[in-house]
């Protein structure tokens, strides 16, 4: 027995050759088509109704002598024409093949003989004008003889004018009905004669003669023409032609649907062996899904052990994905520390340089408070002794003079407010350095990131200090995003730009602005030495950094990098070695939805 894999190849032929065997025994049972069978054979017995009526017509105008009467053949010629086109287009769809082999020698036939119709018609027109023109001079010929009876001496000659004149007319008309050779003769000699006679005539009669003889030679000239295009009309092949291809079109016909009928007995047997064969095929198939469902069950239960598997380690990759975000910060602040605690050593000096001072002036308030105390007692006293009062307001007047003269109290406000001003210094440093450092500050919200910028410039103020920073913080919309994050792309970004940075003169550009309709641009610039371009293509690589070790992890342009692009931003660097570099940053007004809380 074949092995699986080979079966498979060999079941879908023989399946493609079943069906194929179906489909062709379902082709060769379909029979005529009956409705285009009787609109053919329809359009046969018309063409041969128009045929036989051109003959009747042709022959019934020749036998009843008026010429032209009956045989007005246009409206039949154009419908002849229209049906043999639709004869042309119904070709490719009728059954068999006489239509399509015998339809151009019918179409032929039928052209030459419309167009001998149109000759005889002209043929026929021709000799009835002529005639009625001589029917006319044969009523005037009484009388133009009369006119010349006075006139002309030969009164013999008129009498005899008129009486050949009479004979012609009656030979002609017997000439048009049965134009025999021995006829024809006749009508030539009397015409002949009438000529000769009309030599001498009054000018009246002569000319009367002269018209009879020309439409007797007009019927001369014509009437052969007429003549032999009866006999051409009389042995067309139109009739017979119609006939044949009938027969023809008929006959294929009827051995198509005997083949049809045929073909359906072998199709009936066929499509039974067909059902035979998929009952089985369905047994079988019955038999392999209950397999198949148990054997479904056992891998769906595999499925979903291995699934929990997956997602509790998507879980603890997320949660050391974490980790390791959160550990960069530290790493940050652990670089920064040096900074960070000069930057608040600073305004603490103000706070304690102020507290001191007020403290040195503490006992001489002290003193007025105590002096002041005292004089308010004695003033309180029924009795006071005007001695000791006087005594003590003076001593009160006299520190309050040295207060004045001093300015203690300005002096009191000044140091308060230089030491709030520390305190808010330090206040604003810790909390900045707070929220940079905390996991929980990681939600998502509604940011403006010049805010970021100027957050991140404070944590690196120690980095910068030596360093000319130039802002250009356009009018940006807010953006929903985690702050949290992007403050420590800020920082990251702004610390290597401090760093990259080697003399005590460079400059650090940062610049935000809008960026086309849905997003805001971020540009972090320097002046310093620039990225090599051999490593230009590894800077976003994890672990990858040119610091010294100890100076730096590796992870700091991976993880920016990161949390830009889950933002559904992108970040793109420009730097040329000796000039300096850009780092650009673009974020969309609104993130994906696959941003959530820090992961």
């Amino acid at each position: 027995m074949p092995p699986r894999r080979a079966r498979l190849p060999l079941m879908g032929l023989v399946t493609v050759a079943l069906v194929a065997l179906l489909g062709f025994l379902y082709f060769k049972s379909q029979g005529v088509d009956y409705q285009r069978q009787g609109e053919i054979l329809g359009y046969l017995r018309e063409l041969r109704e128009i045929d036989a009526r051109w003959d009747f017509e042709v022959l019934r105008a020749r036998t009843e002598g008026m010429p032209g009467k009956a045989l007005s053949g246009d409206e039949r010629g154009a419908r002849s024409a229209d049906i043999l086109r639709r004869l042309q287009q119904a070709a490719g769809e009728a059954p068999g093949e006489a239509l399509v082999r015998d339809l151009p020698a019918l179409q032929q036939a039928f052209g030459q003989k419309t167009e001998l119709l149109g000759r005889y018609r002209a043929a026929q027109q021709t000799v009835a004008e002529a005639l009625a023109r001589l029917v006319e001079f044969d009523a005037e010929m009484a009388g133009l003889v009369r006119g010349a009876w006075a006139a002309y001496p030969q009164r013999d000659r008129l009498v005899a004018v008129e009486s050949t004149s009479a004979l012609l007319f009656a030979h002609v008309m017997r000439y048009t009905a049965d134009p025999s050779d021995s006829e024809r003769k006749t009508v030539e000699t009397f015409a002949a004669d009438l000529r000769k006679s009309a030599e001498g005539m009054p000018p009246a009669l002569r000319d009367g003669l002269g018209r009879m003889d020309a439409s007797v030679q007009q019927i001369l000239g014509a009437k052969p023409v007429e003549d032999e295009l009866f006999r051409k009309i009389a042995i067309s092949s139109a009739g017979p032609r119609i006939n044949s291809l009938t027969d023809a079109f008929s006959r294929e016909a009827a051995d198509i649907e005997s083949d049809a009928e045929r073909y359906r007995i072998y199709l009936i047997a066929y499509a039974g062996a067909l059902l035979i064969l998929i009952g089985w095929l369905l047994s079988k198939l019955a038999v392999s899904y209950r397999l198949l469902n148990e054997a479904n069950r056992v891998l769906e239960s595999r499925v979903e052990e291995r699934t929990r598997e997956l997602s509790d380690a998507l879980h603890q990759l997320k949660e050391s994905e974490a980790q390791l975000i959160q550990t960069e910060k530290m790493s940050s602040l652990g670089q920064m520390v040096a900074g960070i605690a000069h930057e608040i050593n600073t305004p603490l000096a103000y706070v304690k340089n102020s507290l001191g001072s007020v403290a040195g002036k503490l006992p001489e308030v002290k003193e007025l408070v105590v002096e002041t105390n005292k004089l308010l007692r004695l003033m309180e006293d029924p009795s006071p002794n005007p001695e000791r009062l006087q005594a003590k307001y003076a001593a009160v007047r006299g520190l309050v003079n040295h207060f004045a003269e001093q300015q203690a109290l300005a002096e009191l406000g000044q140091l308060a407010k230089d030491g709030l001003y520390g305190i808010e210094q330090i206040s604003e440093i810790v909390l900045n350095l707070k929220n940079f450092s905390r996991l929980d500050r990681s939600k998502v919200s509604s940011f403006n990131l010049n805010e970021g910028i100027e957050s991140a410039l404070i944590l690196a103020k120690h980095e910068l200090k030596h360093l000319k920073v130039t802002k250009h913080l356009g009018d940006i919309p807010s953006i929903t995003c985690s702050p949290s994050q992007l403050n420590q792309v800020f920082l990251n970004l702004i610390n290597n730009a401090a760093q990259a940075i080697e003399s005590g003169s460079g400059e650090i550009t940062l610049t935000t602005r809008t960026e086309g309709a849905d997003h805001v641009a971020v540009e972090i610039a320097d002046n310093g030495k620039g990225i090599p371009p051999e490593i230009m293509s590894k800077i976003f690589d994890p672990f990858f950094t040119t610091k010294a070790v100890g100076k730096g992890t590796g992870l700091g342009l991976s993880i920016s990098y990161k949390i830009v692009e889950q933002h559904g931003g992108r970040i793109s660097v420009d730097s040329t070695v000796g000039k300096g570099t850009c780092f650009t940053i673009v974020l969309p007004l609104t993130p994906p939805a696959t941003l959530d809380d820090p992961s």
